[in-house]
């Protein structure tokens, strides 16, 4: 048996995606062994995310708030005026996103799910921002993006089944989605060929990925 602090520091790190007790036993005696200085710096680094970070008030992209001198609750991306304000890419986590940015292709905006849902779980539609989702799309003003009409919304799932599920769950959700009066339902579309069955976008290359966003249909 362990001594609590460890104990402790192993059930925290456990809660992590993906970590289990033994990867999270390994992170704990690794930061035993760090110089008091180094595990300074990691602390105050992780205070840092609460203190420097929000979390952007329409497509929930985390942003750094603290060089800026005034509060914004637009990330970057929003806030560009260059962005075509006709599209809406939904994604489900946020290195998806970085990895669409970094292609080059895509110029529009993002809505990041938090995670998707299983065909075989009901409750997992519970988990991620379907309701968010839809909210942004009927109202975006409500959220600071102001003279924005989506025109279309492309679905980036992953190609593995709970992406595949996540994706047609969301198509079903919008088409049933009753809009404004002066607004119409956006086209949906779907990541075209490109991406490998059961491949993540997050691991896809650029090119892969290029491709998928010019083919989508």
């Amino acid at each position: 048996m362990y001594p609590k602090p460890i104990q402790k520091l192993i059930g925290l790190f456990s809660r992590f995606p993906t970590v289990g007790p033994r990867t999270a036993a390994r992170f704990v005696f690794y930061l035993l062994k760090l110089p008091e200085k180094d595990l300074n710096e990691l602390l105050e680094e992780t205070k840092n995310l609460k203190t420097q970070i929000r979390v952007c008030s329409f497509c929930f992209n985390p942003f750094d708030a603290s060089t800026s001198s005034t509060y914004k609750t637009l990330c970057p991306i929003c806030q560009n005026p260059s962005r075509d304000k006709n599209l809406l890419c939904i994604v489900e986590k946020e290195t998806d996103l970085i990895s669409i940015e970094n292609t080059k292709k895509y110029k529009g905006l993002y809505f990041i799910l938090g995670g998707n849902v299983s065909a075989l779980k009901k409750d997992d539609s519970k988990k991620i921002k379907i309701g968010e989702l839809e909210e942004r799309i009927k109202n975006p003003e409500k959220f600071g993006l102001e003279r924005v009409y989506f025109k279309e919304i492309i679905i980036a799932t992953n190609s593995t089944t709970e992406g595949e599920a996540t994706g047609l769950y969301i198509e079903r959700k919008l088409k049933a989605l009753e809009m404004p009066s002066d607004k119409k339902l956006p086209k949906i579309t779907h990541l075209g060929r490109g991406l490998p069955v059961g491949g993540e976008v997050e691991y896809a290359d650029e090119e892969t990925l290029g491709s998928a966003f010019e083919g989508r249909k």
